[in-house]
């Protein structure tokens, strides 16, 4: 287990996964530094591709090494890797069904000092409604290390959501990542929080202060939002009180919208409430001050468990 940035996770698996597999190529938007592809570029310069500032390209660029048989991760910051390349990542990739993976660093308000203009909070909505894209976002070390490598071997196109900051391990070695499915990772009785990514680490948090108050949820950690996991989300949707969902997104397109649609799916009718941004920008400024100030923190989260059980 190890306290560490998704994205620090990411470099390194990378590394490991090109010494066993030389089909896996990487390309970078020039912010491999940041971004941590360029630990495999120091090993494998053969296999790495740095576009500079032309994500259009990079991602075009990647579906052709994907028909040559290559495994290509094109890596960037999520607002330039989606933000600058709908078009084709839509046609070359999704509708081509090309084997490439995308991946999306620095995402939502935790990226903070990078400002509004950085800060990715739709990019979960783009992919998800993006015909034969899955959308997976890890929640820590460990997560992210066994996620890279499914990804690796899943055979076609896949949106990889990652953060910049550290976040606490909450995994150990024993836990097995699978595509689609998600995970109890604390069992209560009162109500359920599904949660993706960094919020799994605030919903923690948020569970502490409200087992001081005898209030005991379930945490269920949803790395895929696409395909999501049905069979828990209607299980434990149906054999607790409430619902809350928890991600640094938008709340329109996000992990509370495909919870949303099982429920309405199987008309399960519980009271249900989404932690997320609430359809605005916000500012520059540190992530945890950015998640105060917008609803995300874990004293929102505590608060939304406990106006849900009034």
């Amino acid at each position: 287990m190890k306290d560490a940035a998704t994205r620090d996770s990411y470099g390194e698996t990378l590394v490991e996964l090109g010494a066993a597999d030389p089909r896996i190529v990487v390309l970078d938007a020039g912010v491999s530094d940041s971004t941590r592809s360029k630990k495999f570029g120091d090993k494998f310069p053969d296999r790495f591709f740095n576009m500079g500032i032309a994500e259009a390209d990079m991602v075009c660029t990647a579906a052709g090494l994907a028909t040559t048989g290559k495994i290509p991760f094109a890596t960037s910051f999520a607002c330039f890797l989606l933000g600058r390349t709908m078009d084709q990542v839509l046609v070359s990739i999704a509708y081509s069904n090309t084997n490439v993976k995308l991946v999306g660093t620095h995402t939502g308000l935790a990226v903070g000092e990078d400002g509004p203009s950085a800060q990715m909070i739709v990019d979960i909505a783009y992919t998800r409604a993006m015909p034969n894209m899955i959308v997976v976002q890890p929640a820590d070390w460990e997560e992210t290390r066994q996620a890279t490598r499914a990804l690796a071997e899943y055979e076609g196109p896949a949106y990889f959501r990652l953060g910049r900051p550290k976040v606490k391990a909450i995994f150990d070695s024993s836990y097995k990542f699978e595509i689609g499915k998600g995970r109890v990772v604390k069992k209560g009785s009162d109500l359920v929080i599904f949660a993706t990514g960094i919020m799994v680490q605030e919903s923690l948090k948020a569970m502490e202060m409200l087992e001081k108050e005898n209030i005991r949820v379930t945490l269920v950690n949803i790395s895929t939002l696409k395909p999501i996991d049905r069979e828990l989300i209607i299980e434990l949707s149906t054999s607790h009180g409430a619902i809350i969902t928890a991600e640094d997104h938008n709340y329109i397109g996000g992990l509370g919208d495909a919870v949303g649609e099982v429920l309405l799916d199987t008309q399960i009718s519980k009271p249900f409430k989404r932690i997320a941004v609430r359809d605005h920008f916000a500012e520059t400024g540190k992530g945890p001050e950015l998640f105060e100030k917008y609803g995300l923190s874990a004293n929102h989260i505590a608060q939304a468990v406990k106006d849900s059980l009034r």
